[in-house]
């Protein structure tokens, strides 16, 4: 076995390890939106006609906020996620994109100021829903839309929620603020 095979098994083994160890510790595995999804919910970002920052809650392997930044290249992108191989993949593509106006975190959004925040992408599930909600009714602050991928905000009425056409008819919610 030669020296670039050793180093890229270790590195695999690794990276390996690092998921399963942070997928047992956040309680889920950094899981991208299907392609279904993400379009979706670039389309439905489109009602809010706001400005300000978008921000995913999750952003894994940066799927989302990649195509959030092409999408909207003038407004600001936000990524949290907790996962170091995702992080790093999503660092990584947003250099190899040049997406100068994606901001990349390793970091818990439940610790992270969101009050800027015009629009909240979320695939999360339902404890980590349970815990943004709390933060939601805790803390003011601008988020105007909400936008989940198949996990419905609890004690929330969605004011839109479309079905995909998918073998999981995966349902994406769409939040306003002054409804919930």
């Amino acid at each position: 076995m030669s020296i670039l095979e050793i180093i890229l098994i270790t590195g695999l083994v690794i990276a390996i390890i690092s998921i399963v160890w942070s997928t047992l510790k956040i309680g889920i595995s950094p899981m991208p939106s299907s392609r279904k999804a993400y379009q979706t919910m670039l389309s439905i970002t489109e009602v809010s006609r706001t400005e300000g920052p978008i921000i995913d809650l999750g952003s894994g392997w940066g799927t989302l906020v990649i195509a959030f930044a092409k999408k909207y290249p003038q407004r600001q992108i936000i990524g949290y996620e907790l996962s170091w191989v995702p992080w790093i993949v999503s660092c990584i593509l947003k250099s190899i994109f040049q997406l100068n106006n994606i901001s990349l975190h390793r970091k818990n959004f439940l610790k992270a100021d969101l009050s800027e925040a015009a629009v909240l992408l979320c695939y999360l599930f339902p404890n980590s829903m349970h815990s943004l909600k709390n933060k939601l009714d805790e803390e003011p602050g601008r988020v105007k839309f909400i936008v989940s991928n198949t996990f419905a905000l609890p004690f929330s009425q969605p004011e839109k929620v479309i079905q995909l056409n998918d073998i999981y008819r995966t349902p994406i919610y769409l939040y306003h603020r002054t409804i919930f």
